[in-house]
């Protein structure tokens, strides 16, 4: 599983919040943790409202109070402060994938607005669309004022696409090492809910399009609870899922209803993670929940 988690941090608050996330994954999963600071060039005195870090000696002592007031003395933390400064901090961290070779990137998201204002252009988002390692988003909002973080429960949403599996491998995987309970869960549409030509087809052929939404719905509920069997067969508590209705919705309810301590979603590389902040379900989720994230690179079946 994880064995290196890549924390980048710049002196705010809110990048902190990605702390008892990152603790509590190192702690569990045995896995050392690299705390970095990018310096950039002509860096604003203050960042987020708060003082920013802008150079060397006051980065690496900064990261030193970190690592001795966060992190117990068992778990291994390393200090990496990137000189010389660069243009763009975003790069400066997708560079160190290749140097550090981390295999998780945890890391706050800023801002305040929706999914598209709060990532759009900014580092965090800048960073998962280097699609090359697994990142764990974490939402300011939801880590305000907690000090504690465990992962109990997963939610992994899915459309049944064989593409996907291997986001569905990784969180069964991540599930099993950390004791959790995997919730796999998918949405079958209703005519309601049914856009562009298929909309179309179903205000002109109702009986044909419930027909073919039933054997949708049919069809997902068997492959999930398939993979739902053969991870309980290797040990991994898991259960099954599907509902009906606009699938952004249905999944953010179910995150909420079931209190998923973490959403794992899979994306497509480059493109494909550009595409998921435009128009995906994925990023419509996140609009309707604060819950942690994790989007898993995943290659596409051509």
């Amino acid at each position: 599983m994880f064995k290196h988690l890549l924390l980048p941090l710049d002196g705010s608050a809110l990048a902190e919040a990605a702390l008892p996330v990152a603790r509590y994954l190192a702690g569990v999963l045995n896995a050392k943790i690299t705390l970095i600071h990018v310096v950039e060039k002509n860096a604003a005195a203050s960042i987020h409202g708060e003082r920013h870090l802008t150079g060397h000696a006051e980065a690496e002592a900064y990261l030193e109070r970190i690592r001795q007031r966060v992190f117990p003395v068992e778990n291994p933390v390393a200090l990496h402060v990137h000189e010389p400064a660069v243009e763009n901090a975003a790069e400066g961290i997708v560079a160190h994938q290749d140097e550090l070779a981390p295999d998780l990137i945890v890391m706050c998201s800023h801002g305040w607005g929706g999914v598209r204002d709060l990532l759009f252009g900014s580092i965090a988002q800048q960073v998962i669309t280097a699609g090359r390692v697994p990142v764990l988003l974490v939402r300011p909002t939801a880590a305000n004022g907690r000090a504690h973080f465990e992962c109990r429960n997963i939610l992994l949403p899915t459309d049944g696409r064989p593409d996907h599996e291997e986001g569905l491998f990784i969180a069964a995987r991540l599930a099993g090492a950390l004791h959790s309970h995997l919730s796999l869960v998918s949405v079958a549409p209703t005519p309601e809910t049914l856009a562009g030509r298929q909309a179309a087809a179903g205000r002109f052929m109702p009986g044909a399009t419930r027909t073919m939404l039933d054997m949708v719905e049919d069809q997902l509920r068997t492959y999930l609870e398939g993979m739902a069997e053969r991870f309980l067969a290797e040990g991994v508590s898991a259960s099954a899922k599907v509902f009906r209705g606009d699938p952004a919705d249905r999944i953010a309810r179910h995150a909420e209803t079931t209190r998923a301590d973490l959403i794992v979603f899979g994306t497509h590389g480059k493109a494909g993670t550009k595409a998921f902040w435009a128009h995906s379900v994925g990023a419509r989720v996140l609009a309707k929940t604060s819950r942690p994230a994790l989007l898993v690179p995943v290659k596409r079946i051509v």
